[in-house]
């Protein structure tokens, strides 16, 4: 029982996962922004190699470095982690490393130290990144294990910008006595604490560090980096008292954010809103240029995605006949698509069917009432919204750049009855800020519209631009929607 225990601490579950599917893509665009993952290999002190990987933009801008956040994982875990890190920070023109610690993931080692040999790791990585031209401030990004690894390496380098720490142990000796009470093992206390004393001799002897000396409290007095705190309120592994002991102690400018959930759940938005805050005022990056050079880009650019045997023809087909449909007021009786080239990119064909977009993307019949008509309009609107939110806060849901989505997809159709007919309402699922109805209109009110006409060309003009700004959004959103991810889990 006491080597599994000693297992428990040394030897956890170790990551193994394959690059190609977990991480970010070689290449991939994120917020109209092109990216790339860098991978490297590092060898730390002990001979040991570490993978790494690096993500930047495609370019570096030519005369300004930018800054970058090291992400640190927990004690299972491993670089696929810092798929989160990088949605958040990348779009801020802020870089991210990350990396596997010796003992974890794909790098060498058997074992880990939960932050004792780790902070070694972290000095090559520091030391790599000062050594490139290219990298301005650095700061730091651990949760669990790598919370106490920036910590302790942080007390050793003045000059990092700045750290987060997430659900950091204040002292390990303590966290294995309180683990004993958690898996409720049932001995006496001075039998747990002889037990743990040769746990510590035997820890000792395998993974090379003592477990007394892996003490957060010694440190913390004596570090002045900015550093922003945060620790989930039913955590049971590491409990909220830890962080709460180190943030008391900690010497530098400070906070602290507690949230819902326990040591492995989604961290809530809001957090991450917090950690982006944080860094954008530590590390002061450059403003990220435009993603469009100019202004007609923005609202056919779709990125790097093609229709291919990955993702679901018929969707795009929908959306596409859906505008041609209603710019030409006649449905097709055949529901087989005619085909798409498989390898064009979704920005070709909206730029193919764009021209034939009208104002009037909602068709009804005339006998609807005007009360009708509101009600139609509000539950579109409120459909138009839950389709639009779809940032996730998920930790486990950010996974490579392809799969930002979910299989759910909304529905298009509304319909309603009447006391003599049934009409169906197709609806291209888009946010419009302004959408005009179709109706009969008499001589009289034509020869207002001409007259009204000439004055507003620029007004219709900036409609149009918004619409088709709406539409290259929906549209990026329902293909992503029907991609199925998959994100490895860590403990």
């Amino acid at each position: 029982m006491i080597d599994q225990f000693i297992n428990f601490v040394i030897r956890p579950p170790r990551a193994e996962y394959n690059p190609d599917l977990y991480l970010w893509e070689k290449d991939f665009t994120l917020a109209g922004r092109k990216y790339k993952r860098e991978d490297l290999e590092l060898r730390n002190e002990r001979g040991h190699t570490l993978r790494c990987s690096h993500y930047v933009p495609s370019q570096f801008p030519d005369d300004t470095p930018l800054p970058c956040v090291v992400y640190c994982h927990g004690n299972s875990g491993c670089r696929a982690d810092a798929n989160e890190a990088a949605v958040v920070l990348l779009p801020s023109n802020i870089t991210v490393f990350t990396l596997d610690f010796s003992g974890s993931g794909l790098s060498d080692g058997d074992y880990v130290s939960l932050g004792w040999h780790e902070k070694n790791d972290l000095k090559v990585v520091v030391s790599y990144l000062r050594s490139n031209e290219k990298i301005s401030r650095v700061g730091l990004w651990g949760r669990s294990m790598g919370a106490v690894t920036s910590l302790l390496y942080g007390a050793e380098d003045p000059s990092i910008a700045g750290m987060v720490l997430d659900s950091a142990f204040s002292n390990l000796f303590d966290l294995m006595m309180e683990l004993a009470d958690v898996y409720k093992i049932r001995l006496p206390k001075f039998t747990v604490k002889v037990a743990v004393q040769y746990m510590r001799r035997a820890i000792r002897k395998k993974a090379k560090f003592d477990i007394n000396r892996l003490d957060c409290m010694q440190v913390a007095p004596k570090t002045f980096i900015p550093a922003l705190f945060g620790h989930a309120k039913d955590d049971k592994f590491i409990q909220l008292r830890h962080s709460e002991a180190i943030f008391k102690s900690y010497a530098g400018d400070k906070n602290i954010i507690k949230f819902d959930g326990d040591h492995n759940s989604s961290r809530p938005q809001f957090y991450y809103d917090s950690v982006s805050i944080f860094f954008y005022n530590v590390l002061h990056p450059p403003r990220p240029p435009s993603a469009y050079p100019t202004k007609g880009e923005k609202y056919y650019d779709l990125g790097d995605l093609k229709v291919s045997a990955g993702r679901n023809e018929n969707l795009l087909y929908e959306i596409i006949a859906g505008l041609q449909n209603v710019s030409t007021d006649a449905a097709s009786s055949s529901s087989v698509p005619p085909s798409i080239a498989t390898m064009k990119s979704v920005g070709e064909l909206l730029s193919d069917i764009a021209p034939v977009a009208t104002d009037s993307l909602v068709t009804e019949d005339d006998t609807h009432t005007g009360n009708s008509r509101s009600l139609v309009q509000d539950k579109l609107s409120t459909q138009n919204e839950e389709c639009c939110s779809y940032t996730s806060s998920n930790r486990e849901s950010w996974g490579r750049c392809s799969s930002l989505g979910s299989d759910d997809e909304p529905s298009m159709d509304f319909t309603r009855a009447t006391d003599y007919d049934q009409t169906t309402i197709k609806v291209l699922a888009t946010p419009l800020r302004n959408t005009q109805q179709s109706t009969l209109s008499s001589p009289k009110d034509e020869k207002k519209k001409k007259k009204k006409a000439s004055t507003d060309t620029k007004k219709s003009k900036r409609e149009k631009f918004e619409k088709l700004e709406a539409l290259s959004q929906r549209l990026r959103l329902c293909i992503l929607k029907r991609v199925n991810h998959r994100r490895h889990c860590s403990s």
